[in-house]
């Protein structure tokens, strides 16, 4: 379990906000903030980059909850609060793609659960790797293709390319994710990335990746 998650509490009822966070710091989560208003949260959003945001429906009285969550930093996951349940707010929460939703009030051990269900869902979608003296967690889908570079390898994500000592062979056992293919002696690639394939190349956001028939797969 990763207790050094980033998570963002928001919720105006100062009472519950202060239990969810007592709850979090006492079962060893060491990174938890909060947000009693709309702004300073996506103050939060944007500056601590939490990882899964514990979000009340009915921040002021009001479904804003529901409108912030379409405001999240990339890659957040969602638990909705909510203190009834409305059949047409749920639907509309629910469109949102929350991971999950808790009612008012609230349980530690269903809080507990929540929390810990969305890390290890998060862990299954990413890798964490060394990069200098910082660990950087991933996301598959931020991963465009790999390229070995003798005893190194070099990740190349849609921002910035990361460079790690282990073999192809290494990463694919290690991300188990079926998009990613080898395609050549040299290359792993995200096949839910790839723009175009010719007989020799694929294509990944303009740049041209080998590809070896020795390696061949449906597209």
């Amino acid at each position: 379990m990763d207790f050094n998650t980033k998570i963002l509490i928001v919720e105006d009822e100062i009472i519950i906000a202060d239990f969810i966070q007592a709850t979090l710091n006492k079962e060893g989560f060491k990174n938890v903030e909060m947000a009693h208003k709309t702004i300073t949260a996506i103050e939060a959003f944007k500056n601590f980059q939490p990882e899964i945001i514990i979000l009340d429906i009915n921040l002021h009285g009001e479904n804003s909850g529901i409108e912030l969550a379409k405001s999240t930093n990339k890659n957040a996951t969602v638990i909705f609060l909510t203190g009834q349940y409305d059949e047409s707010l749920m639907s509309k929460a629910l469109a949102t793609n929350p991971e999950s939703y808790l009612t008012k009030p609230i349980k530690k051990y269903d809080l507990l659960a929540a929390i810990k269900l969305s890390i290890l869902r998060e862990q299954v979608k990413s890798i964490t790797i060394k990069d200098g003296y910082d660990f950087i967690k991933i996301n598959h889908d931020a991963i465009l293709f790999v390229k070995s570079d003798n005893n190194y390898i070099d990740i190349q994500t849609t921002s910035k390319k990361h460079s790690v000592r282990q073999s192809l062979e290494g990463f694919l056992e290690e991300i188990a994710n079926p998009n990613f293919i080898r395609v050549h002696r040299s290359y792993i690639v995200n096949s839910s990335k790839i723009q175009k394939k010719t007989n020799s190349s694929l294509f990944i956001e303009n740049q041209e990746i080998p590809f070896s028939k020795m390696y061949d797969f449906p597209f």
